[in-house]
């Protein structure tokens, strides 16, 4: 027979695992509704993203598409890409930013051209290769009407060793300090870019004809 007190005991634990259930169930199931609705949420935010990344990408080649046609309305197409860098996730939004601006350049809508540029360069979410190169067009289209010391300024990281665009933004630097009745400085710079073999042949050959110039 089992002994009286063994039964007594095991009366306490059901009491003290009822009374626990009780006070403590509903918490516990509160928990796991909120890891089962936060795995949804998460999963339905990738299916989301995926889908409007796929979205993206087919107006992106539409509109890409629209642009090289011959006789196509350019300014038309800008908008569209405008309109998509708006909308799209962050790698398309860049894309489109720099497409429309490119588009929007072309067309003779300069200040338009360089807001999306300077909003693509300061865009911390966009990729460092596609900020600097935003800056980088931008200087390079406003080298007639800036300010040169405040474009110099924006140039300057550019030039850095290892920058994939340095060698471009050197290029830059010569014709500002062109404008800034620098030839010397300018000789220089674009003499050094003749002997730099990591320069590519474009550059270089551009920048031995302007240094011939300078010299004549």
């Amino acid at each position: 027979m089992p002994d009286i007190f063994d039964e007594v005991e095991e009366d306490l634990r059901a009491d003290r695992a009822k009374r626990l259930a009780q006070k403590w169930g509903g918490i516990a199931l509160g928990v796991a509704l909120l890891a089962l609705a936060g795995v949804g949420g998460w999963q339905a935010w990738r299916w989301n993203e995926t889908r409007q990344a796929t979205a993206a990408a087919a107006t992106y080649l539409t509109l890409h598409r629209a642009s090289e046609v011959e006789g196509a309305d350019l300014a038309t197409a800008a908008n569209g890409f405008a309109a998509l860098g708006r909308e799209s996730p962050a790698g398309y939004r860049t894309l489109a930013r720099l497409r429309a601006a490119a588009l929007k350049a072309e067309t003779g809508d300069l200040p338009a051209a360089l807001a999306l540029w300077t909003e693509v360069a300061s865009d911390r979410d966009a990729d460092p290769l596609y900020r600097d190169l935003a800056t980088l067009l931008g200087v390079t289209h406003a080298i007639d009407s800036g300010d040169p010391a405040q474009l110099a300024a924006r140039l300057a990281p550019l030039t850095a060793d290892g920058n994939p665009w340095r060698a471009s933004a050197r290029e830059a630097q010569a014709l500002l300090a062109i404008r800034r009745g620098a030839p010397e400085e300018a000789r220089r710079i674009l003499e050094a870019l003749v002997a730099d073999a990591a320069a590519p042949q474009g550059v270089r050959e551009r920048a031995q004809r302007v240094a011939a110039g300078l010299r004549s």
